[in-house]
């Protein structure tokens, strides 16, 4: 074995596709459901099959990838079940586009030749992200991959539509739904993308019946008013305490409405009169169903509007918001307007502005269902992890609303409901059925409408692991461990899991649900195509590597907090990859030279101190894994690995490795230094997968690939056993170490300038520790003299530093020049103050602070405020110089 092994710098092209293919070829990622070890289990977030990596999912599994390769280094049988999701409009939409550029329609082709279609577009483009997934390292058990719309996935689908049917918790009605015009279909509130936008309410005139006054009610869609049932008054509004009117003429028609009173008008805004139109706002259809009244549909399915606007019939939605006003400005009804900053919803897919619209509709009684899930929470049975986010699952499932299941598209799960032509029975079956078991007919006519995306999604857990058959992989299986998820789907997703697994399995999905945050840019700020700060993840990993992206996103992922991306960042850790990978190569470079052979006899105190705080590391990255800490997991193995490894240790092992301390020592420390980095790829390689496997390749002293290791301390080892007295005693010897080099820095003195130091303690332990030490001190310190005694008067000419009860005092005579240090320090001085003077001109400057972007003021304000610090410490200098110069 030669250093020549490793090239002299990490280059990841090559070596991550060469490994992630020997892991998928050698069964590495493969669960068995036959085994006897502790089951371990993650269900992916199934991503659409239409979708592209984004930092979003590139956190998320990153986060499930770090826990699931170390359950496995923990010894634990670990399956992460992959798939994808049919993403039925998102789908339908891309398809329809393919088809649109050969100049066809959807509706010019069958139904089942439209299905096709899809599936031949699910086969050749569809699920590229599950390849951009293992770009990214994601070790799931490829072989079980599932897809929502797969025959084993559908019968589960079916199988729970059917039995919830016949549980009276599915049912068809009408209701207030989601409506776009573009794609033509009901969508669910997470597919409905909220913008804030310019716009205005407008005050119109609602004459009384009688013919004198009027109620003014304030809209900002006038073209609904043509579906008006009645006006709204809180009781309680002391504006009104005296009105006997009891109904208003409806402008621009000739229908009158009654005047109701209802205490969920709000007083404040507005005139508070509250104009009620049942089918086109969901919380006027509660409102008109408390009471009683008409519901009346004036904008149709296509966003046109119907016969019921009258003399605007015909017309699109926002040309008749246009023609009305005109009209009730003429007619004298139009009161005034305001400028008005109001959140518009718009399709997530086609960007349409969506409906509110009164639909037929098939929904889930969910009351029942959310109670149990709720309680499951409540009873710890499910832990929600960061905590704070239980109270918003509590808020949303105590008071859920039933959940519309059907959409109006053909790619998606075919709800199995039958209607007999001939009697009118409904049919709801497992099985198609063939004639109507009431009359006989075989005239059946199967609902049109496909299921809701989400409620397939919700059925993942147990319908991934083969159920509704009571397999083994379930058994071994279900319940869960663990969930990754963000909190944009903690409703529509995670809940709807909770509900659907403790009604079909008498058992909560998952033990722990992870809510990780946002990933943003380098100001905080989301990422967004239109602000052009979006950063694309397979760009980063081409150009820093997998390793390096996915620490990263680790380092940031603390516990209620955003991550804040940027591209330095990760090139920052590129060069902790480059730290590791130039700590192999050393460690290689001395073990050519035949392998280490421990005597726990001859170990000195770094030896002793590189192993306990290896397993103080260990200790602290599982234990922080386990805990979903995993910033802390990152931090505590990059302090290790970078500081107490790669520059403490390492240089402090080197006179031994060049055989200043003999044979015997230096075959001690071969032996530790190449246990060392072997704990340390265990411990790295959750986090950075390619290059631990390319590094524990190459060692002699290990067999195999790193993922069949065990991680550091899960079974006894003689070796890694901590010893507090030991860091304490190796802590103290640092502590003196920093203090020289710290003045070194200060005084301008060149690290390969041979120092004479002395030190004075009164403390016996610290004047052991660096008596028995005083070798190491004087090497990484860069000393040629080092002297204890105890404590008197200060040696002349001195610059001291104290650490704990250690004095120590470096000797600067014939060591730097007074006068030309104090010269040169009186230079850069006055530099300082010339820059500093400039920043804070610009910063006093209120017509930059107005118009300047305040990320950009806020980088002045950082320049200013390290000038100032710089400033601060080259006058300490200068009084010290001076002081010492006497």
């Amino acid at each position: 074995m030669s250093s020549d092994s490793l090239d002299k710098g990490y280059d990841p092209s090559g070596i991550e596709e060469k490994w992630y293919k020997y892991w998928v070829d050698n069964g590495f990622f493969k669960a068995n459901e036959e085994s006897d070890q502790k089951p371990y289990a993650i269900v992916i977030p199934p991503p659409n099959i239409t979708g592209v990596l984004h930092m979003g999912h590139a956190l998320n599994n990153t986060v499930q990838d770090i826990m699931c390769r170390h359950r496995r280094l923990c010894g634990d049988n670990v399956l992460w079940m992959p798939g994808t999701d049919h993403a039925g409009i998102a789908t339908q939409n891309i398809v329809e586009k393919n088809l649109a550029k050969k100049g066809v329609t959807r509706d010019q082709l069958k139904r089942e030749e439209f299905i096709d279609e899809v599936w031949k577009w699910k086969e050749h483009s569809g699920g590229a992200i599950i390849n951009q997934l293992k770009r990214l390292g994601a070790s799931c058990d490829w072989d079980r991959e599932r897809f929502t719309m797969d025959e084993g996935l559908s019968d589960a689908v079916r199988k729970v539509f059917v039995r919830l049917y016949k549980e009276e918790l599915i049912y068809q009605g009408l209701y207030i739904i989601n409506w776009c015009p573009r794609c033509k279909t009901a969508l669910s509130d997470l597919e409905v993308d909220h913008e804030e936008q310019d716009s205005f309410l407008y005050h119109i005139r609602y004459p009384f019946e009688s013919g004198e006054g009027g109620l003014v009610v304030a809209t900002t869609r006038p073209e609904t008013m043509f579906g008006d049932t009645a006006v709204a008054l809180n009781p309680n509004d002391q504006r009104y305490q005296d009105l006997t009117e009891t109904h208003v003429c409806l402008p621009l028609t000739d229908r009158k409405i009654p005047i109701i009173r209802d205490d969920y008008v709000d007083t404040e805004f507005g005139t508070g009169a509250l104009k009620v139109t049942p089918a086109h706002d969901p919380n006027d259809f509660h409102l008109g169903n408390r009471h009683n009244l008409e519901s009346i549909k004036v904008i149709d399915d296509d966003g046109i509007m119907t016969d019921g606007a009258g003399r605007f019939n015909g017309q699109e939605r926002f040309e008749c918001r246009k023609q009305a006003l005109e009209a009730l400005e003429a007619e004298g009804f139009l009161v005034k307007k305001e400028p008005l900053k109001n959140s518009v919803g718009h399709c997530y897919r086609c960007k349409t502005v969506v409906e509110p619209s009164l639909s037929k509709q098939w929904f889930v009684k969910v009351g029942p269902l959310a109670k149990e899930a709720a309680d499951a929470v409540r009873e710890g049975k499910t832990r929600i992890i960061p905590e704070n986010w239980s109270k918003t699952y509590f808020e949303w499932m105590d008071n859920i609303q039933d959940w519309c299941i059907s959409r109006q598209i053909w790619w998606g799960h075919r709800i199995p409901v039958w209607t007999c032509k001939d009697c009118g029975k409904i049919m709801v079956e497992e099985v198609d059925p063939t004639a109507c078991d009431s009359c006989g007919s075989k005239e059946l006519v199967q609902e049109t409408d496909v299921l809701d995306t989400w409620f397939s999604s919700a059925l993942w857990p147990f319908s991934t692991m083969g159920w509704p058959e009571q397999t083994q992989l379930l058994k071994t299986f279900y319940p869960t461990n663990a969930l990754v998820t963000g909190f944009d789907i903690l409703f529509f997703w995670v809940a709807r899991m909770m509900m659907m697994g403790i009604h079909f399995m008498d058992e909560v999905p998952f033990k722990d649900v992870y809510i990780h945050a946002l990933v943003r840019d380098e100001h905080g700020k989301k990422m967004s195509k239109s602000k052009g700060n979006v950063i694309d993840p397979l760009k980063v990993i081409d150009q820093y590597g997998a390793d390096a992206f996915r620490f990263t996103l680790a380092a940031f992922a603390a516990q209620g907090r955003d991550v804040k991306m940027s591209e330095d960042r990760v090139e920052g850790y590129r060069n902790f990859v480059n730290k590791l990978w130039n700590a192999a190569r050393f460690t290689l470079m001395h073990l050519e030279k035949g392998p280490g052979e421990m005597d726990v006899s001859l170990l000195s105190l770094p030896e002793k101190w590189i192993l306990s705080r290896s397993k103080a590391t260990a200790d602290a990255v599982h234990q922080s894994i386990e805990t979903f800490k995993f910033n802390e997991a990152a931090s505590a193995a990059y302090q290790f690995t970078w500081h107490e490894f790669c520059d403490w240790y390492v240089e402090a092992a080197k006179p031994a490795l060049y055989g200043k301390e003999g044979e015997k020592r230096c075959r001690v420390v071969r032996a530790v230094i190449s246990e060392v980095l072997e704990n340390t790829l265990v411990m790295l390689h959750p986090f950075m997968p390619f290059v631990t496997e390319e590094i524990w390749e190459k060692l002699p002293t290990t067999s195999g690939s790193v993922m069949s290791a065990r991680f550091p301390g899960i079974e006894d080892n003689e070796l890694l056993v901590r010893d507090e007295a030991v860091e304490g005693d190796m802590e103290h010897v640092f502590g003196v170490i920093s203090g020289i080099r710290n003045i070194r820095s200060t005084m301008n003195i060149p690290p390969s300038m041979q120092l004479g130091v002395s030190m004075q303690t009164m403390d016996a332990r610290e004047r052991r520790i660096i008596e028995e030490n005083h070798a190491m001190i004087e090497n990484l310190a860069r000393l040629d003299s080092l002297e204890v005694t105890e404590p008197g008067e200060a040696p002349p000419s001195s610059a001291t530093a104290v650490v704990n009860g250690t004095s120590i005092y470096v000797s600067l005579m014939g060591v730097i020049d007074f006068d030309k240090e104090a010269a040169r320090l009186d230079k850069e001085i006055a530099k300082v103050t010339k820059e500093l003077v400039a920043v804070s001109k610009r910063l006093n400057n209120e017509s930059f602070l107005e118009k300047a972007p305040e990320d950009v003021v806020e980088k002045v304000k950082g320049i200013q405020q390290g000038l100032e610090e710089k400033n601060d410490k080259l006058r300490e200098n200068l009084d010290r110089i001076n002081k010492i110069a006497g």
